[in-house]
């Protein structure tokens, strides 16, 4: 209990104080002792006032001063050691505990062993608290390069391939790689806004808002514009809420890092679980009242800015409904960068919006709209089954980057095959869920949900199956891959498999000696197109043949966080762009390999290079058109010959 008072006080004064106190700065040097052995030396100057904490075995939760180090075969071979002793005072911060604190100058030393491979540099995080009366600072997260004398550079640096041109490929055929179509994000924006529309958070508001416009106004012409005003502020609030996005200086590759983010996936998969649980009326997920209410005090019809804060306060106490939804186009908008998510929200927004500018246009129109009531909420409650479905899909996610082996391909099949048969015993009302009652009239809707939910389940349960009936092609991408199973590998039933997984260097060299092309495939764990591609045209046997006959096929995961040897690791990677990364992983060096070589960070990404890495046609990405990826395939191999 006493740590995690202590984790909280950390983190409150952390707050409040930071802008006052930038915390400790550190110089960090090394002395070479012996072949494999350096004395690690930090000093920094403690401003006056401020003590920093020494060993403490009597205070409970707060760490010891020491070193972390980046590398795993770094082994400490010694104690910390000071410059000078430790004073004592008396801690207001823990109750005027006598506590053991440097004040000043203050100097570290610890005697590091590198076992195996010595790198140039390597990377130390210090561990050190500072506090002043009752404001307390924790360590920064910031990692402090060393240089390391002798030690040698990566081997993998070697990660720009000065043969290609990616302007002037041997052949001038396949694509100039664009951008997935902004329309398509933009209507799939429009159809979650839609759906958000027809929740119990949003739909009711409609009549109530609208009326009220129409009532208040002096004049009909104002009641229009008022609600013309609304609509578009909703619109423009769902617009300006990307905007963070383009204003921070992101990399390139950083969309990519937020999909395909283990510890995101989780937190996702567990939002949708709560908002489930939520959905299917167990508890209420409601924004503080303190949020909401301060927008709404704001709200004023005499003027735009009001109406403005009657728009913000809707988006905000609807968010436990659009709240899900929202989540889900930031990951799906994701390969696609700032401005698709931006279009995506812009879709979400005017779904939202335009009901509210069209209603307030024809008021009679309200007549038309179905009242409010219990089918709402099996609305909610169809909702939370999907809700489940899709957040066993983030779980997924993880799970395939991580290799943790938990949601296999009829695993996940399994539990999907479960959630619609329970969706199907609700919809037929086999199934009472909080706030339903016995003998509740089963409406035609709800039949039809229940007997979709069947047919769904029907079409999932081959996939459980070690037969070619296992490719579900309708749902290639969003389920695992098929080399993803639980089967056995002489069991299970398989597609095309690549020469060589996660690496280039094996990949050209065998086609070197075979003369063939070298097909690269940059690929994701948790990509979706990925899925497509493979399960919906590597299937197929022309391709399939093509593929195997003609080219030495390597796939690139550039999403994979499996740490690269020691000797492979690049600290401070500047790239083509200027900016600045560590490559510490496979997905890293080949996220890298992609950007700098072809200049995309889309997945999938198909590049075909002779024997002497030249580029024989332009890259492709993801083309479910049979023909035209034959096409494609069969344009770089007479290029080669």
């Amino acid at each position: 209990m006493k740590k995690v008072l202590f984790s909280f006080i950390a983190v409150f004064t952390f707050l409040f104080v930071n802008a006052q106190s930038t915390g400790l700065v550190w110089k960090v040097k090394s002395n070479r002792i012996a072949d494999s052995t350096y004395e690690i030396i930090a000093s920094t100057q403690i401003e006056q006032g401020w003590y920093m904490y020494a060993s403490n075995s009597n205070i409970e939760g707060l760490e010891n001063i020491n070193f972390n180090y980046s590398l795993e075969n770094v082994k400490p071979i010694s104690e910390i050691r000071f410059n000078k002793a430790s004073t004592t005072i008396n801690d207001e911060l823990f109750e005027n505990k006598t506590v053991n604190v440097y004040t000043g100058d203050v100097e570290i030393k610890q005697n590091i062993k590198l076992i195996g491979f010595i790198p140039e540099s390597i990377k130390i995080k210090i561990n050190a608290n500072i506090a002043k009366g009752f404001e307390f600072i924790p360590p920064s997260e910031t990692e402090i390069e060393v240089a390391l004398e002798g030690g040698a550079k990566a081997t993998n640096n070697n990660l720009i391939l000065s043969s290609v041109d990616i302007q002037k490929p041997v052949a001038n055929c396949g694509d100039k790689i664009e951008k997935g179509s902004l329309w398509t994000v933009f209507l799939l924006g429009l159809f979650g806004g839609l759906i958000a529309l027809f929740t119990p958070c949003m739909f009711p508001m409609i009549p109530v808002t609208v009326s009220f416009f129409t009532k208040r106004s002096p004049t009909r012409k104002a009641g229009i514009k008022n609600g013309l005003l609304y609509g578009f502020f909703i619109f423009l609030i769902y617009v300006v809420a990307s905007a963070p996005f383009h204003l921070l200086n992101l990399n390139s590759e950083i969309f990519n890092s937020i999909s395909t983010s283990p510890t995101l996936n989780i937190v996702f998969f567990l939002v949708f679980i709560v908002f489930a649980i939520s959905f299917f009326g167990y508890f209420e997920i409601t924004l503080p009242h303190s949020i909401a209410g301060k927008a709404d005090s704001k709200s004023n019809l005499s003027s735009g800015v009001g109406i403005f804060f009657m728009a913000l306060t809707l988006v905000i106490v609807s968010f436990s409904c659009t709240g899900v939804i929202l989540g889900t186009l930031l990951v799906g908008t994701s390969d696609g960068g700032a401005w698709a998510l931006t279009v995506g929200m812009g879709g979400f927004g005017l779904a939202l919006g335009l009901p509210f500018a069209l209603f307030a246009i024809f008021p009679n129109w309200l007549e038309s709209l179905p009242k409010s009531g219990g089918w709402l909420d099996t609305v909610k409650k169809v909702l939370a089954f999907v809700e489940v479905a899709l957040a066993l899909k983030f779980l997924s996610n993880a799970d395939l980057v991580m290799h943790w082996g938990l949601l296999k391909r009829e695993v996940f099949i399994a539990l999907w095959i479960v959630i619609s048969l329970g969706l199907a015993l609700y919809a037929f009302g086999f199934l009472r869920l909080p706030h339903d009652y016995k003998g509740q009239k089963i409406s035609w809707g709800r039949k039809i949900i229940g007997l979709v939910a069947i047919l769904f389940a029907l079409y999932l349960a081959p996939g459980l199956t070690k037969t070619k009936y296992a490719n579900l092609k309708l749902l290639s991408g969003i389920l695992p891959p098929l080399s993803y199973s639980a089967f056995s590998e002489e069991d299970r039933f398989k597609g095309l498999e690549p020469n060589f997984i996660n690496n280039y260097q094996k990949a050209i060299a065998l086609a070197k000696e075979q003369k063939k092309p070298l097909l690269i495939d940059f690929t994701g764990w948790a990509c979706a197109n990925c899925r497509r591609m493979e399960e919906e045209i590597w299937t197929r046997d022309a391709v399939q043949k093509m593929i195997h006959d003609n080219f030495i096929l390597v796939s690139l995961y550039v999403d994979d966080k499996e740490k690269l040897p020691i000797a492979e690791r690049i600290l401070n990677y500047k790239t083509k762009d200027g900016n600045v990364k560590d490559i510490i992983t496979i997905g890293d060096k080949y996220a890298t390999f992609e950007s700098e070589n072809f200049y995309q960070v889309s997945q999938p990404l198909y590049v075909i290079l002779d024997n002497e890495e030249k580029l024989l046609t332009f890259p492709i990405g993801a083309t479910f058109n049979e023909a035209k990826y034959l096409e494609w395939l069969q344009c770089g191999l007479k290029a080669f010959k």
